[in-house]
């Protein structure tokens, strides 16, 4: 079992995350972990030029923390289990920034005071990428590092032809595949995941209004009941299928002990769709 860890808390998950990475690397720059969350923490809380701080309900910086969790314990576990290709430190470090923007698409503009940052859900990887490309461009990195952050960023974008990314390595591969596997995990298993399905509701509300694609996703539910009546059917047919073939099955290295051990959040995904099945579908919590 994977100790608990406050993910509404920045520094609880960076302590996580420090922890993985000097495991991984024991001689790496210590400064990485801290640095990458000072910049990210900034953007989200609206200290970073002219963007407002995260205005989500649902896409907000604690879901980007337990998805940042998941992926440096994944890192971990991939590492100690000897997979190859072998994590290198310079593709940890862009692995690390890639998961930590891959939702700053919702940040707004000061200017922009319409509606919240969900408006923006089905633009929202583009725009991440594109703001990925803007932080750190001014951070020094440059066009190749960037191209490897953004190519992550596409990789959680559930519509996303991943044949299509214009991937620089395998290993760039391999760690975008872990990014998109770390996003799904670290939802999907939260303790309060099914609370908070009408808060995703109202997102996805909130974005087919804006949106001028009537076909796309988010206008495909009639409301927080229907999305959390077809929740348990998207695991099992859409997210399992995506995380086995599609992810290649990264998610084994979360396996404690690796290879046969119980994967903690599996079964805490599986406990989340049995709580959905339960008799009265969970309908108290949309009350």
């Amino acid at each position: 079992m994977y100790p608990p860890v406050v993910t509404k808390d920045p520094t609880a998950v960076e302590v996580e995350v420090q922890a993985a990475h000097l495991a991984i690397f024991p001689g790496d720059d210590k400064a990485v972990v801290p640095q990458a969350f000072g910049w990210v923490i900034a953007c989200f809380t609206g200290n970073y030029k002219d963007y407002q701080k995260v205005d989500a309900p649902y896409h907000d910086l604690e879901h980007t923390l337990q998805a940042t969790l998941c992926m440096a314990r994944l890192l971990r576990g991939r590492h100690l289990a000897g997979a190859h290709p072998q994590l290198t430190p310079p593709l940890f470090r862009l692995g690390l920034l890639a998961i930590l923007l891959h939702d700053s698409g919702y940040l707004k503009k000061r200017e922009d005071t319409q509606g919240t940052g969900a408006k923006y859900t089905v633009t929202h990887v583009d725009r991440s990428a594109d703001f990925a490309a803007e932080l750190l461009g001014e951070k020094g990195f440059g066009p190749q590092e960037i191209l490897a952050v953004q190519n992550m960023i596409h990789c959680t974008d559930l519509d996303s032809a991943l044949t299509a990314i214009p991937f620089q390595s395998d290993l760039e591969r391999t760690v975008g595949f872990t990014l998109g596997t770390a996003d799904l995990l670290g939802q999907m298993a939260a303790r309060d995941y099914v609370d908070k399905l009408p808060i995703l509701y109202a997102e996805f509300a909130e974005a087919a209004e804006y949106s001028k694609e009537e076909t796309h996703f988010v206008a495909t539910y009639s409301g927080a009941t229907d999305l959390m009546r077809k929740t348990p059917a998207f695991w099992k047919t859409f997210v399992r299928s995506k995380l086995d073939w599609d992810f290649g099955r990264l998610y084994r290295f979360l396996n404690d002990p690796y290879p046969e051990g119980p994967n903690e959040y599996i079964e805490r995904i599986e406990a989340n769709m049995d709580r959905l099945h339960a008799p009265e579908g969970g309908q108290h919590l949309i009350r």
